[in-house]
């Protein structure tokens, strides 16, 4: 096996430890900031903390890894999730509210380290092997959407106060983390990267790839946060009991990460636009299907389309963030993409707790909509533009 594939295996056995632990914090960070919110409507505030956590460290974690090289920068990353599991533990078993939020938002910085394990397969693979190295280390969330829900079913009750257990067990995956890194052989950035500064960061991002990749990326990760937040609190409310909820996030997950063994491929045949574009249909359909009744199946076909619709908007945005810009610049336009996304993700956690508290599922559905419509017509105007310029190059 060559360096790069060794790489990139490694890299999805430790994308499918991130989510095993991502998966457990979004079927019970909600549920634990029900039980302990002084009001029903900071019910998601945990998890708002969580992706805000992301938001804060994305970018010091983006330059980190520039000065200390991937290996020691991911390692470094995950001892944050140790420290904020342990935070969250204690917060849960002294029934502190707040002490729970600041535990999610210590976790939240081992999650934006992790959204560079995708980068760096991307950068270590060449340019006709880059979606699918992408593809290929997403894959491995698929094993965080089987593992993570199931081992909270597991682990959800078993101390006496609920919810501790379940996230103890956070950190058993952080410290297998810990070991696949060791394996993972990517060279340290000599001192002229670390010193090359490349274009400015304004330059890159006015680019209209840039614009549309992050669009895509944000947007389209806001939109399925703001749903899979929802939806462990909608079932609830509707009746329906935990390990019917924690089935339909288990299910999600796959849905977001199975289709990572084609993505690439169709990619490559097809180009990043139409992918992205299928994306964007296939969120209208799961909205469309949430709507259409509050049953389990209508909750876990919606959940499961919309995990397929964010893998084809994410790994296209992310394949498509990788060509606007230089290796000196990666760093800077890397981290500039994750904020956005931890950015929207923030806002969309908050407002899906105060909106399904207030106003029900319909009004969260209803909530998405333009969102997905933004993207669709960012999208078709990238279409166009690069259609307009072929058309004038062979003129």
């Amino acid at each position: 096996m060559d360096s790069t594939r060794r790489n990139v295996s490694l890299l999805a056995a430790c994308q499918a430890m991130l989510f095993t632990n991502n998966a457990t914090l979004i079927a019970i960070n909600g549920l634990a900031g029900l039980a302990l919110a002084p009001s029903a409507v900071l019910a998601t505030l945990p998890v708002t903390f969580w992706v805000l956590g992301g938001a804060i460290g994305t970018m010091p974690a983006s330059l980190h890894m520039k000065r200390a090289g991937r290996q020691a920068g991911l390692s470094a990353g995950t001892l944050w999730g140790i420290v904020g599991a342990l935070l969250c533990a204690f917060a849960v078993g002294i029934q502190s509210f707040w002490l729970l939020c600041f535990g999610a938002l210590v976790f939240g910085v081992y999650n934006a380290y992790g959204q560079y394990y995708r980068f760096a397969a991307a950068d270590a693979a060449r340019p006709d092997f880059r979606a699918m190295a992408i593809s290929l280390v997403l894959a491995g969330g698929l094993v965080g959407g089987i593992l993570g829900p199931s081992t909270s079913r597991i682990t959800v009750d078993l101390f006496a106060t609920k919810f501790v257990g379940a996230y103890l067990g956070l950190i058993l995956f952080a410290l297998v983390t810990l070991v696949l890194l060791r394996f993972i052989h990517i060279p340290t950035p000599s001192a002229e990267v670390r010193a090359a500064r490349g274009r400015p960061l304004r330059e890159i991002v006015a680019q209209p790839k840039f614009i549309v990749a992050v669009l895509a990326g944000a947007l389209g990760y806001g939109v399925m946060n703001f749903l899979m937040t929802s939806t462990p609190i909608a079932m609830g409310v509707c009746g329906h009991p935990y390990g019917d909820a924690a089935f339909v996030i288990s299910s999600h997950v796959v849905g977001m990460f199975a289709p990572s063994f084609i993505t690439g491929h169709l990619i490559q045949r097809f180009r990043v636009l139409p992918v992205m574009a299928a994306g964007v249909v296939l969120n209208f359909v799961a909205i469309g299907v949430a709507l259409s009744g509050i049953g389990v199946a209508q909750f876990w076909i919606a959940l499961v389309t919309l995990g397929v619709g964010w893998n084809f908007l994410y790994i296209g945005g992310t394949t498509m963030l990788a060509q606007t810009y230089r290796h000196e610049e990666k760093a800077k336009a890397q981290g500039a993409n994750e904020f956005s996304i931890f950015v929207v993700m923030a806002i969309s956690s908050f407002t899906s707790g105060s909106i399904i508290t207030t106003a029900g599922w319909d009004a969260v559905n209803y909530s998405a909509l333009p969102l997905v419509a933004l993207i669709g017509a960012a999208v078709v105007w990238l279409a166009m533009r690069q259609r307009a310029a072929a058309q004038a190059a062979a003129a």
